[in-house]
């Protein structure tokens, strides 16, 4: 893209990416927070070492430790072999922590130990140091984390030296054309078919709020692209919903548990059962959302309330 925005996103990460701290990159989920990763990898002196890519909300509390640190054999049950933790792994290169926001308590204290000392004590290891650079994400409002209690201020504070804002698809619609034409030739390579798109598709693009941003559109593309009968996608092609609506009816019985159930039924359905989304739209934390599910008994493929 060529907007304003994007501009100035580009200018960060150029300004970024020669400086050797941490970075903390900021934007809703789907936006490419990943990509601004790893170009800022491509840019800085350490391109020729390892970028190692973590998403922090698939690490789970009890094995924090190992997974970033790493164990020696025997360190806990089940730990047949020595392994080596994603710091060692990254070792004079990038580490980078996607979804940040999502660390235990405990994980961040850890973790700003070792971003403080640059040391690292494997599971039942002796003391190591790494020389890694931490590149961070977050699609929360880390502040406001902070000033709830679930995020370490003093954590935020070290990853927080630069920041990278990467903006949401709808604060950047004149970036459409571009996008839709980049998605369009990589679908051409891959399907072996020229795909060119008319005026009237990105008259109906702009008129979307894209909450999926980048992800959603390049997914509503693909899908045009199979259901278009000619080269040329056409605005029938692209299926996108007409309004802002949440959708679903709000429940006859109006006790807070019967309303609760339902919107987090609704947040999760919205947003293809992606725990972490729906929490962030919900207002909670992932650990809320999942005991309130456990409470309630929601899963995937039970019909929502009506």
């Amino acid at each position: 893209g060529s907007s304003r925005l994007v501009v100035k996103m580009k200018q960060e990460i150029q300004r970024a990416a020669l400086r050797n701290s941490s970075v903390l990159i900021t934007g809703d989920s789907g936006v490419g927070k990943e990509l601004v990763a790893l170009e800022l990898h491509k840019r800085s002196s350490r391109s020729a070492a390892p970028m190692v890519s973590v998403n922090c909300a698939t690490i789970s509390p009890g094995l924090a430790d190992a997974e970033l640190f790493g164990n020696e054999k025997g360190a806990y049950t089940g730990a047949d072999r020595a392994n080596t933790g994603y710091f060692q792994q990254a070792d004079d290169g990038i580490l980078f922590l996607d979804e940040v926001g999502e660390l235990s308590q405990e994980c961040q204290a850890k973790l700003l130990r070792t971003l403080e000392s640059g040391k690292i004590r494997p599971l039942r290891g002796k003391e190591i140091s790494v020389n890694v650079r931490v590149i961070s994400a977050t699609n929360r409002d880390l502040q406001k984390e902070v000033k709830d209690g679930r995020f370490r201020e003093d954590l935020f504070y070290r990853l927080n030296t630069c920041v990278v804002k990467v903006p949401a698809l709808k604060e950047r619609l004149e970036d459409l054309a571009e996008l839709v034409d980049f998605f369009l030739n990589r679908f051409s390579v891959e399907y072996r078919k020229r795909f060119l798109f008319g005026p009237e598709v990105l008259v109906k693009l702009k008129k979307y709020h894209w909450p999926g941003n980048i992800r959603q559109l390049k997914s509503v593309l693909e899908s045009g692209v199979n259901r278009a009968e000619s080269e040329t996608l056409m605005a029938e092609d692209i299926d996108i919903p007409t309004n802002d609506a949440i959708g679903g009816e709000v429940p006859k019985n109006i006790r807070l548990t019967e309303v609760e159930s339902w919107a987090i039924k609704i947040a999760l359905e919205r947003n293809g059962w992606n725990q972490t989304q729906a929490a962030k739209i919900l207002g909670i934390h992932r650990e809320t959302l999942l005991d309130k599910m456990k409470k309630y008994k929601i899963a995937k493929g039970i019909p929502k309330t009506s």
